[in-house]
């Protein structure tokens, strides 16, 4: 539940990660009262009251475009049906059409108060986290300035659906907004703003909407002033919901695999007796004046590293011309190619660039900017910053540049629209701008847009009159912007054609049984695992994930960064091709790649379609096998490490888990399992040789210890072929030997680390526990983890986000050892500063008391149906299978051993649950933690550096 601010450019300074996912959902199916005469059939009513209450129900088509169908019930509630049965999973995603954007002077947050508060609950569903947590939804609500939107995504099941769908028309009208929610909730919703305060990018942002917008609300905070949401009356914020959460002023949307017949008989029957509001809403008429002079703003705060945005006013989304900004974000930010790369990350003037922007229902904004390093000029990068973007006057854009960005976008959008999910959740954007079908429209005028457009909106708009920036320079000759104005939707919509609709899917089971079935596994001459699970998805998406093993415990020592740099540079080029040539062959082949490392394994995930992939898997054995190794990008990544690494060092989570870490970790400097602090962290980073990189790689990459797994729409035979010739003869120079991790005993501790300037602050628990996913008490024990802090009806979420609302989000897990007895159980939660005591002896008596009292049957019966639920949902996604198999091929097993632990899960009794919690967290053994701004007070012994 939170402002949406995930598009902000997420660099390590930045950290914008505020999109909070509400852990998930569902209740006990019971029908509100406001039903009525609804409930009953035609042949059980009788007269006028029977013909009213069918006719309240019923949906009228409206449209239909590329696989998508729009009714409209009478009382004004649109509803956008998606049906996709390639994906055995559902999302419904209520869109209302309200915002920060509506709020009035004194309701800043209002918005995203009712957000919080909707999931308080009603009369008729009172306690809808236990319901969501039970049924295994994982669901989600977000603010951002033109609506707000609730969404939930579970397995298919039509008793979820249901259920979900007589909350969401239940929350429309009859939830409490009591002030007793309003007063727990405060402290969480301070706790995020709190939070927030912790990100000098999130921050800088707001700074930065604040100086361009004078009048026009898109220059507040989504989240809101902290006297308005202290002071909020409730009566007032009740009015506020009653204004706009109304039928009319809502988008209902159903993505994925369910029966529209039945979704349509639903919605008929639980949204049609909601009565159309007769108090029409206020019109909105602000806009921002043109602006007539550069404007600057000037963010000092402990910590972090130096960062840059230009923000420009532009066009509403709803524009023909906003494409052209979409457009304009890749040529001038992207990576490698993008002009802002080329000025500044290459000549060492920052570490990033990036760009933001969004179509929004009034005229909007786009940011463009940098990230600079320790030591780094401001002075020096800002000025190059502004010159490169208001220089496309003297330097058009040119055809290249467009075609690179078009084909790079087309290929985004592409990949999005497979996936029914993100289409469900993506329409509340073009919703919110006036009309869904605007997310087609945008696609088609990113196809059709001439280079001559896109020259003209960058010269109009990228100008210095139209610039907020970090400084103030008079100018003898300003240039205006274009005047803003409204977008007049049906105008823009005339010339929209839609296309054919996407070819549907075949109706996968994603049980173990199936996915065993289904799957084959193969092992290649070169010694390379394979497993294959062809079926048929929306969009012929496939996913592919490749792990390559090496070395043993003494090979791998003392390679410092070598490994990270290695999986950095794989993708920048090969001794055929460019780092650009390697881009655009992405973007032609509609592929997105990464790659990564950790000890003693490289690893690769990669997105393509049916029809690219085989291609795209000549490509990868092309770059794995022949990468270049750039001595200039080697530079890149190290000045990027240095930077992240030095926003992490005053960053409360980041000092505590690394303390954590360090504490009794008994290996030696150089070994991979050695716990590293910052300043070894840097040292190797800044001793790192290229020399170095490619000696690693010519002495362990190859494919003779590597797992791959392919799923999704594709030919098995032909991808089989591909990647025998692509890695055909390729063969590991070393053996490879697991690095062992054997159990060390636990040494505890109670350490309190400052962290200076910082409003937000972190716990972290840690336990190491002699344990294997093979123990006997594995079920058991993950079933009572779950119950005490992993799900959404757990005793921590209730006890210090629901009652106490002293955190923002907390949550206990296991860690699990898949080969040695290993593992680890841990906590954390973030509040602030002044909190810290409370939080502690909140999670310290209710540790005590599952203990000590155990849990209950109610909770094991609700536990066990919820992390099924949970267990099956992540089956449902291809990138876990994939993840799965390849984890599998390496273990020796199969998905049966999922099954396996299922029907433990299901058999579970009390005593079990609670004999295994009590036999393994032993209180005595705990290494906590915390670390914030606590005022110089310290205690325990933190591990020295």
């Amino acid at each position: 539940m939170t402002p949406r601010l995930s598009r902000v450019p997420a660099f390590p300074v930045l950290r914008p990660a505020l999109r909070h996912v509400a852990l998930a959902c569902a209740l006990a199916a019971c029908q509100p009262a406001f039903w009525g005469a609804a409930q009953a059939t035609p042949a059980q009513a009788s007269g006028a009251s029977a013909t009213s209450a069918v006719a309240r129900g019923v949906l009228q088509q409206v449209a239909s475009v590329e696989g998508i169908t729009e009714y409209r019930l009478p009382n004004g509630l649109q509803v956008l049906l998606i049906p996709d049965d390639s994906k055995p999973t559902t999302t419904v995603n209520m869109t209302y059409r309200v915002g920060s954007r509506h709020e009035n002077y004194g309701e800043t947050g209002m918005a995203h108060l009712l957000e919080h508060l909707l999931f308080k609950g009603s009369p008729r569903h009172p306690t809808v986290w236990a319901e969501f947590n039970k049924r295994g939804l994982r669901a989600n609500g977000t603010t951002w300035f033109d609506r707000t939107n609730y969404f939930a995504s579970f397995a298919a099941n039509e008793d979820n659906l249901q259920w979900y769908l007589q909350w969401q028309a239940d929350a429309m009208v009859n939830s409490f907004i009591a002030r007793k929610d309003l007063d727990s909730e405060m402290t969480v919703v301070r706790n995020e703003m709190e939070m927030g305060e912790n990100n000098p990018g999130r921050i800088l942002f707001e700074k930065t909407l604040a100086t361009m917008y004078q009048w026009h609300n898109y220059g507040k905070s989504t989240i809101g002033a902290r006297t308005d949401v202290e002071g909020v009356n409730i009566e007032r914020l009740k009015a506020f919901y009653r204004t706009h959460y109304q039928p009319g002023n809502a988008t209902l949307i159903v993505s994925g695999k369910f029966d529209p017949a039945k979704v349509k008989a639903w919605v008929g029957q639980y949204f049609g007796p909601l009565k159309a509001s007769r108090q029409p809403r206020p019109a909105q008429y602000t806009l921002e004046a043109v602006q007539d002079g550069e404007r600057a703003v000037t963010l000092r705060r402990v910590g972090g590293v130096p960062l840059l945005y230009a923000g420009y006013h532009i066009m509403p989304g709803p524009s023909a011309d906003y494409a052209a900004v979409e457009l304009l974000n890749i040529i001038l930010a992207d990576t490698p190619s993008g002009r802002l790369h080329k000025a500044l990350t290459e000549k060492q003037l920052a570490s990033a660039v990036f760009s933001f922007s969004e179509g929004l229902h009034d005229p909007g904004f786009v940011l463009l900017g940098a990230q600079l390093g320790p030591g780094q000029d401001v002075d020096a990068a800002s000025q190059a910053l502004v010159r490169t973007i208001e220089s496309v006057a003297q330097q058009p854009i040119t055809a290249e540049e467009l075609e690179r960005a078009r084909a790079k976008w087309l290929k985004d959008w592409d990949v999005g629209f497979a996936d029914p999910q993100h289409v469900g959740v993506a329409l509340s954007e073009a919703v919110a701008q006036g009309d869904w079908r605007l997310y087609f429209l945008l696609r088609d005028r990113v196809k059709a847009m001439p280079l001559a457009d896109v020259q003209r909106v960058a010269t109009q708009y990228l100008v210095p009159a139209n610039r907020t920036l970090g400084r103030y320079e008079p100018t003898t000759a300003p240039q205006r912007a274009p005047a803003p104005a409204m977008a007049d939707v049906s105008r823009e919509m005339q010339a929209f054609k839609p296309q054919a609709a996407a070819e549907a899917g075949e109706s996968f089971v994603a049980t173990p049984e199936n996915i065993d079935a289904r799957t084959q596994r193969i092992t290649l001459p070169s010694g390379l695992k394979l497993a294959l699970l062809p079926k048929a998805t929306r969009g012929q998406a496939v996913k592919l994930t490749l792990a390559l093993r090496h070395g043993d415990e003494p090979s791998l020592k003392g390679w410092g960064e070598a490994p990270s740099a290695l999986a950095a540079l794989l993708d920048k080029g090969t001794a055929r091709m460019s780092r650009q040539q390697v881009q655009d062959r992405l973007d032609a082949l509609q592929t997105d790649l990464s790659i990564g490392q950790s000890p003693g394994v490289i690893q690769v995930q990669l997105n393509s379609r049916r029809a690219q992939l085989p291609q795209a898997i000549e490509l990868l054995g092309q770059l794995l096998r022949e990468a270049s190794l750039p001595a200039d990008v080697l530079e890149e990544v190290r000045r990027q490490a240095l930077t992240g690494l030095e926003a992490q060092r005053k960053e409360p989570e980041a000092v505590l888990a690394n303390a954590i870490g360090r504490h009794g970790n008994p290996y030696p400097r150089g070994d991979v399992r050695h716990a590293r602090t910052f300043d070894e962290i840097e040292q190797d980073w800044k001793s790192l040789t290229l020399a170095q990189v490619r000696g690693y790689r010519d002495k362990f990459l190859g494919v003779s210890h590597g797992d791959m797994a392919v799923v999704g729409d594709f030919d098995a035979a032909a991808v089989q072929a591909a990647v025998q010739k692509a890695f055909e003869g390729w063969r590991s120079p070393s053996a490879f030997q697991r690095v062992p991790e054997p159990w060390v005993a636990p040494q505890p501790t109670r350490m309190v680390l400052t962290t200076p300037d910082k409003q937000n602050a972190a716990m972290s628990v840690a336990l190491p526990l002699a344990l294997s996913d093979r123990h006997p008490d594995y079920a058991a024990l993950m079933l009572a983890n779950h119950l005490f802090g992993a799900g959404g009806d757990s005793r921590l979420w209730n006890r210090i986000r629901e009652k106490e609302g002293l955190s923002y989000n907390v949550y206990s897990t296991v860690q699990w050892n898949q080969v040695e007895n290993n593992s680890e159980w841990g906590a954390e939660a973030i509040f602030a500063p002044q909190n810290r005591a409370k939080v502690e002896k909140a999670f310290r008596e209710e540790l005590s008391r599952s203990l000590q009292d155990g849990f209950t049957a109610q909770e094991l019966e609700a536990g066990k149906r919820s992390l099924l639920n949970f267990r099956q949902l992540a089956r449902a996604q291809d990138a876990r299978i994939a993840a799965g198999w390849v984890q599998n091929l390496f273990l020796g097993r199969t998905f049966a051993d999922s099954a396996r632990v299922d029907r433990e899960l299901k058999a579970l009794t009390l005593q079990q649950v609670n004999e295994a919690w009590k036999r393994h967290i032993q209180t005595q053994d705990l290494v906590m933690g915390f670390a914030g701004d606590f005022k110089g007070e310290t205690s325990g012994t933190p591990p020295k550096p």
